[in-house]
């Protein structure tokens, strides 16, 4: 069984973000990045069946320019057997990514294709979606628990009201969910060794990729500061103040 994982570089999630002076976006430059976590999750779970026996192979993809080869070299300390860059320095939105996706899962012809639910920072919750009705291919996305077998997955999903499960067919593009695993340190040998392994690389124009229409972001502003919290001393002093802020 072949697994595809997606792997997105993001801004590391223990960065305090700050807004352009310009409102145009956030500053990126000089700022570390990382694996999205919920990547990285979908991966340890692509490694974690590859170690059981149950994946033969495991094949990370990302999107962007050169410095996101780090998520890839990362990727292949955690285990992967092949990693492709597809690389740009424009802004990839999902729809754009799903349609890279699409293409790499032609080409690969995995029978899982996993991928964290959302990325940290646009946390659009769409690009597993839309790689999934791209291909025609099942979906179970918000995933906690996957049981694979030859022909199909059955996953467990966290819903408002609890947990659902589904079973799809494969091939099908699965999203993590936070509680689907923990993913393990990496260990210095791992990471040395990674550093000397290979990178496939492609672009938009070589696998035939068009660029979707852009939403375009007018402005990024900062949200507003936080009223410090009031301590109250009973039960009916909290419902008169929540009354007088007609929040009952």
């Amino acid at each position: 069984m072949k697994v595809l994982v997606s792997v997105k570089r993001a801004i590391d999630y223990n960065v305090r973000i700050q807004i352009k002076s310009d409102g145009s976006g956030v500053v990126t430059d000089g700022v570390k990045h990382s694996m999205n976590p919920f990547d990285e999750i979908a991966l340890e779970q692509a490694i974690r069946w590859k170690e059981a026996g149950t994946a033969d192979e495991v094949v990370a993809v990302t999107i962007g320019p050169d410095p996101a080869a780090e998520q890839l070299r990362t990727a292949l300390a955690f285990g992967c057997d092949r990693v492709i860059h597809v690389k740009t320095d424009e802004v990839v939105q999902p729809l754009t990514a799903a349609r890279v996706f699409k293409a790499i899962a032609e080409n690969e012809r995995p029978q899982v294709f996993l991928m964290g639910k959302q990325a940290i920072d646009d946390d659009a919750n769409q690009t597993g979606q839309m790689t999934s009705a791209l291909l025609g291919w099942p979906q179970a996305t918000f995933a906690s628990v996957i049981e694979l077998a030859d022909d199909h997955a059955r996953v467990t999903r966290e819903i408002d009201a609890g947990l659902e499960t589904l079973e799809v067919d494969l091939p099908a593009v699965i999203t993590a969910d936070l509680r689907l695993n923990e993913p393990r340190y990496l260990k210095l040998p791992n990471i040395m060794k990674a550093k000397k392994k290979p990178i496939e690389a492609s672009s938009l124009a070589e696998l035939g990729v068009a660029p979707a229409a852009m939403l375009e972001t007018r402005k990024t502003a900062p949200p507003p500061q936080r009223e410090a919290g009031v301590r109250v001393e009973s039960v009916d002093e909290l419902v008169a103040k929540l009354k007088e802020k007609n929040l009952l």
